[in-house]
């Protein structure tokens, strides 16, 4: 049953993504996403140059002036390079932010006879975002020491990974508007090989850029459609 309810959902919410309240929230998990980014090296490159003082005394080379530039231009090629590994997780958890849009939308084209709900207040949704933010960059960081270590199945570790944090960030999301939290921990208890195969499936096009922006918003609306199926078949 997995794999039909897996796809039908992803091809009704594909068939959606022209939708213009698909369009407001990528267009603002993007720049949210960038600004985050931005802000971190801003963040790190004033944090080095505060620690390092204009002149810094070497062994054997007496005063030198050059240390700080050396630190302030290695941490915006570090932040580069994390910003590669980074941007999708933060666009990720970002855009959970704005599921009750992607989830309205979803609804009122598929399933026109649900009860309203109660939009979710916007503490509670940046809390969940700012937790499941906290999450996916720390898994994903520690991810790549595996990626280094285990370097031929690394597409594999990122895959399975981003795919189990999605899959069980998203589906909750989609599924307590309707049920609450207990319901949705219990449905995503009952369905967890579905879930995780499902987010599997949407972390594998994480690796292809520019695509990989997309894929939030595309798997929050497939979510949505599996809880409903899901919820339906019970």
């Amino acid at each position: 049953m997995a794999l039909p309810v897996i796809f039908s959902s992803f091809f009704a919410a594909l068939g959606q993504m022209g939708d213009r309240a698909f369009r407001r929230v990528l267009v603002l998990g993007i720049a949210l996403t960038l600004a985050l980014l931005i802000g971190a090296t801003a963040g790190l490159l004033t944090l080095v140059q505060s620690l390092v003082t204009d002149e810094v005394g070497l062994p054997l080379i007496g005063p030198v002036t050059w240390v700080d530039d050396i630190l302030s231009a290695s941490s915006v090629l570090v932040m580069l390079v994390l910003s590669v590994f980074l941007m999708v997780p933060v666009a990720s958890a970002i855009t959970s932010m704005f599921l009750d849009t992607v989830a309205d939308a979803v609804e009122a084209r598929h399933y026109p006879r649900l009860p309203a709900v109660s939009p979710v207040p916007f503490a509670d949704a940046l809390r969940d975002t700012v937790n499941f933010l906290g999450v996916l960059i720390a898994a994903n960081l520690l991810a790549i020491v595996l990626y280094i270590i285990f370097t031929p199945a690394a597409p594999f570790i990122f895959w399975g990974l981003n795919g189990f944090l999605l899959g069980r960030e998203y589906f909750t999301l989609a599924a307590m508007r309707r049920v609450g939290r207990a319901g949705a921990k219990e449905l995503r208890r009952k369905h967890s090989g579905t879930i995780w195969l499902a987010g599997a499936l949407m972390a594998i096009p994480l690796s292809v850029p520019l695509v990989n922006l997309v894929i939030p918003i595309l798997g929050a609306a497939t979510f949505t459609h599996i809880f409903h199926k899901l919820e339906g078949a019970r």
